[in-house]
């Protein structure tokens, strides 16, 4: 229909081409009610003519029927047959429960198609529409304010007011995505992070911007935040997560008195989500009186400088010398590594 062009194909393809995870989103379920207001006028809803583009137009605390669940799920299968996604991502009306067992029968159609390809496929869901070990919770512009056993996501936009492309955006910074991204990560999380191209399929030149300084950090300090897991604790420090959706401008500014933590094997990462102005940083979670770290401290280097660290260890904590010249922006990592027995 439309411009008689296979969009999500030639999507898929361009995406591919780049090295990228292909994914796609879903929010066919809401298309039972989505246009239920144009049945209170005169209007095209109305006409059976375009009831393909309009859907039912039911009103939205109505259940959807068998008709419509069976021709969900067949649009949705179609999706995985003909692009192979990685990711399916669904919006929150499938919680309803008509949706149930068609999204039992999703997930073992979608999964054993993961498994013919030899392809890891994950399902994103909201709410409580899958059980929490067989797909990827995802929480809309919020976070968590604890680890979370099963893994989980955040998903947000560059942008406070628009997850497309509009006039007078409301970016966000860089420092304040990278923030995000440590906090979500040490909790068991990890973030999906929107840009609103233009209709001509460009990305504007702030939200490229956006993301070539989010890639510099990256760049010096990715050890900490790809293929890591959490620790005993997330983190320390002043400033309080709002828990749950929508949520993540209702809260202050992270602080250089933050700190996330994230590990890969033995080594432990601390991530100050900002600069001190004194050049020294006290991790108080790494205290000689607590339990948490119970061995003895080999080496604290900082992530992108090759100069050794000044460190010492007490009941403070553990208290490190920054270097005059530091290798990056908006926030800093410590490599910790423990004492061989």
């Amino acid at each position: 229909m439309g411009p008689r062009r296979d969009i999500v194909g030639e999507l898929a393809t361009a995406v591919r081409e780049q090295g990228l995870v292909f994914g796609v989103s879903s929010h066919r379920a809401e298309h039972w009610w989505f246009f239920d207001g144009g049945m209170k006028f005169d209007s095209d809803v109305q006409d059976p003519r375009y009831a393909g583009l309009y859907g039912p137009a039911q009103p939205q605390g109505t259940q959807p029927d068998a008709e419509f669940l069976e021709d969900w799920l067949a649009r949705t299968c179609e999706l995985v047959d003909k692009y192979r996604p990685q990711v399916v991502w669904f919006d929150w009306w499938i919680e309803e429960p008509a949706f149930r067992p068609y999204l039992k029968r999703f997930a073992a159609y979608y999964y054993n198609r993961g498994a013919e390809w030899d392809l890891g496929v994950a399902i994103n869901y909201k709410n409580d529409a899958y059980p929490p070990s067989t797909a990827v919770l995802d929480i809309e512009r919020g976070q968590l304010s604890d680890i979370r056993a099963h893994f989980w996501q955040t998903d947000t936009s560059v942008s406070r007011n628009s997850w497309g492309y509009v006039v007078n955006q409301d970016y966000k910074t860089a420092a304040s995505i990278i923030h995000d991204l440590a906090d979500i990560v040490s909790k068991n999380g990890c973030l999906l992070l929107n840009i609103g191209p233009r209709p001509d399929g460009t990305i504007p030149e702030p939200e490229q911007d956006l993301l070539v300084e989010i890639g510099r950090w990256l760049e010096v300090n990715g050890e900490a935040i790809y293929g890591t897991r959490p620790w005993k604790v997330f983190g320390e420090g002043p400033t309080q997560v709002v828990a749950g959706a929508f949520s993540d401008t209702k809260r202050e500014a992270f602080t250089d008195e933050d700190v996330r933590f994230t590990t890969r094997g033995t080594t432990l990462y601390a991530i100050v989500l900002g600069v001190p102005e004194s050049r020294k940083v006290t991790v108080r979670s790494l205290s000689s009186l607590l339990t948490l770290y119970p061995g003895e401290i080999d080496e604290v280097a900082l992530l992108g400088q090759p100069v050794p660290l000044q460190w010492s260890r007490d009941e403070k904590g553990l208290t490190v010398t920054l270097p005059s010249d530091l290798p990056c922006e908006h926030a800093l990592v410590l490599k910790i590594t423990r004492k061989r027995d």
